[in-house]
């Protein structure tokens, strides 16, 4: 007996040539299309709200360059930069003290991290200003002599009461990026023969910047905005010059708004400056940098040409 075999066709369980494409349908989230109404509709109302109100919007651009405006903002960027010297300066050596196994020291640097921090730094400014009415005279002895009132200047008070303050908050920070380098470090350094202090400057603290300067990038704009806290001991900063302005010119509210606008556009500047300031020192630590803005940009109008290219050549 034969069998008739048709070679033409191939067995029943040939396994297909490869897997069928699955169709991803995408889910559909009606909250967020909600949400955005609901938040479109509010910015809306916000912006009808202060449209309706009687506010010379003119005035901000007649004064925005205004010399007393451009003099208060350099006055501003210089009390910054100051006061941020003092609070660096000032917070390592409080994390080095807060660190010491020294028991006076330590206690010392704890006291005053206590003492600033948990006071507002109104107050304090208050505090130096007035204390002319305590000390009628400051004595340094052969090195300096004067009345307070002349010695606490207005520059002088803003200066120490913003860098006195930021200095314990700046411990904090430096202390977390010291206790962040791993011990066998020191210890290493100490078996080489290295001294406490070259320890510190050679091994401790190049490791610890990873982690002290992305927070100290965000001090650096908190400054910048508390810095118009200085206005009531009279220092003539942008806050303070756009006051008399608007005293002046009889368009208070608008000169806040100036002021408010002139704030934007620093913070904006250093919070451009803090990122790559931290894509920096983000080297060692990611595999991949984050891409810039300028390279994010680059990408998606690569990717939108090509999209259109590969639409028009189906086409």
């Amino acid at each position: 007996m034969t069998v008739d075999i048709d070679k033409t066709s191939g067995p029943a369980d040939t396994p297909p040539s490869g897997p069928e494409a699955i169709k991803a349908i995408p889910v559909r989230h009606y909250g967020r299309y909600v949400s955005a109404v609901v938040t479109l509709a509010l910015l809306g109302g916000i912006v009808y709200a202060f449209s309706q109100g009687k506010i010379n919007w003119g005035a901000i651009p007649d004064y925005f360059f205004d010399d007393r405006i451009l003099d208060g903002v350099g006055k501003t960027l210089l009390l910054t930069v100051l006061s941020m010297a003092i609070g660096i300066v000032g917070g390592v050596l409080l994390a080095v003290m807060r660190l010491s196994k020294n028991p006076v020291t330590s206690s010392i640097a704890w006291f005053y991290i206590w003492f600033f921090r948990g006071t507002p730094v109104l107050v304090q400014l208050i505090v130096w200003f007035n204390l002319g009415l305590v000390f009628e005279y400051i004595n340094l002895g052969p090195l300096y002599k004067d009345e307070w009132s002349d010695f606490m200047t207005p520059f002088l008070t803003a200066l120490l009461g913003l860098g006195l303050n930021e200095a314990a908050y700046m411990a904090e920070i430096c202390r977390a990026g010291l206790l962040s380098v791993d011990e066998g470090q020191t210890e290493a350094s100490h078996a080489l023969g290295m001294s406490h202090a070259k320890t510190l400057r050679r091994i401790v603290i190049p490791q610890a910047m990873r982690v002290i300067v992305p927070p100290t990038g965000n001090e650096v704009i908190n400054m910048l905005k508390t810095t118009s806290l200085v206005s009531v001991v009279q220092y003539p900063e942008l806050l303070r010059a756009a006051q008399d302005i608007g005293q002046t010119s009889g368009a208070p509210a608008e000169m806040l708004f100036l002021a408010a606008s002139w704030y934007l556009l620093l913070t904006s500047v250093f919070s451009v400056g803090q990122y790559y300031l931290e894509r920096y020192y983000a080297r060692g630590s990611s595999r991949s940098l984050p891409a810039t803005p300028f390279q994010k940009i680059k990408a998606n109008v690569l990717s939108l040409s090509n999209r259109s290219a590969s639409t028009g050549g189906t086409a």
